[in-house]
C-alpha cells in the first residue's frame, strides 16, 4: 500500500532523514519507533507532503506522491492525526467531524458520524461542545473520529497516547484494535511498546534519521537489548 524508499528530508541546510525506507501493507499495523528526535515525526510529514522531500522516492498504492501537496496525498485516502491533535477550538465537536467528511474512494459502508459517534461514544455527549472544551482524551478522541471523516485507506497516528491517562489510553487501544479488525492499515508512532507488539505485525526503529532496524513483533520482543539501546527500555 505504502513504499517509502531511501528518502532525504531536510530542514533549510540541516538534514533531518538519510535513506529512510519503509512498507506498509493491506490491512497492515506497522510502527515507527525511536527515541525523540529521531526522525519518526520528519518521517510521516514526509509522507503527509508537509516536509518535501530531497531525495527518495514514495508510492502509495502504486502512484508516486513525493511531489504532490498535502492536501491532495490526503484525498488519495491518507489520514494523519498529528503529534497534539491540532483540532479545531472554536468549532463543535460535531463540526470538527462534518468538516473534513468525504468519501473520494467511495467506499460501501464510509465512516460517517454515527460509525464515529460508535466507536468513541463519548464524543456523543460533547457533540455540542467546542474543541477548547475538551479534555486532553476527548480532543485526542475527536482527532482520531476526524481522520477518519476522510475515510482513509491508511491512518497514521503520530504520538497516538502520549500525555494521556491510562483509562484514555485503553478506549485509544480499544479503538485501534477495532480499526485493524475492519481490515484499515494503520502506522502508528507512540512509546508504549508493550501494546504495540499486540497490536502491530511489524516494527521499524529509528535512530539519527536513519531506519536502523525493522521487524516483526515476535522477532522484537526476542531482542530485550535491541529495545534498550535504541528504546530505552529495560526488558
Amino acid at each position: 500500500m505504502l513504499i517509502v524508499e531511501e528518502i532525504e528530508t531536510c530542514y533549510g541546510e540541516s538534514q533531518a532523514l538519510f535513506g529512510v525506507s519503509l512498507q506498509i501493507g493491506e490491512a497492515e499495523v506497522v510502527t515507527l519507533l525511536g527515541r525523540n528526535g529521531m526522525g519518526k515525526s520528519t518521517t510521516v510529514r514526509s509522507i503527509l507532503g508537509l516536509s518535501p522531500v530531497r531525495a527518495g522516492r514514495i508510492s502509495y498504492l502504486g502512484q508516486s506522491i513525493e511531489a504532490l501537496q498535502s492536501y491532495q496525498i490526503a484525498r488519495l485516502g491518507i489520514g494523519l492525526v498529528p503529534e497534539g491533535r491540532q483540532i479545531f477550538p472554536n468549532l463543535t465537536v460535531r463540526e470538527n467531524l462534518v468538516a473534513t467528511a468525504a468519501n473520494t474512494r467511495n467506499i460501501p459502508q464510509p465512516f460517517d458520524l454515527a460509525a464515529i459517534l460508535g466507536i468513541f461514544p463519548r464524543l456523543s455527549e460533547r457533540l455540542g461542545h467546542y474543541g477548547n472544551q475538551l479534555s486532553g482524551g476527548e480532543q485526542q478522541m475527536l482527532a482520531i473520529g476526524r481522520a477518519l471523516m476522510i475515510n482513509p485507506g491508511l491512518l497514521i497516528l503520530d504520538e497516538a497516547t502520549e500525555g494521556l491517562a491510562p483509562l484514555i489510553r485503553r478506549e485509544i487501544w480499544r479503538a485501534l484494535t477495532l480499526l485493524k479488525e475492519k481490515g484499515l492499515s494503520i502506522l502508528i508512532i507512540d512509546k508504549n511498546i508493550e501494546v504495540l507488539l499486540h497490536i502491530a505485525e511489524r516494527h521499524y526503529i529509528m535512530e539519527k534519521g536513519r531506519t536502523v532496524w525493522h521487524g516483526s513483533s515476535s522477532e522484537l520482543r526476542a531482542e530485550p537489548e535491541l529495545q534498550s539501546r535504541y528504546l530505552g527500555v529495560d526488558c
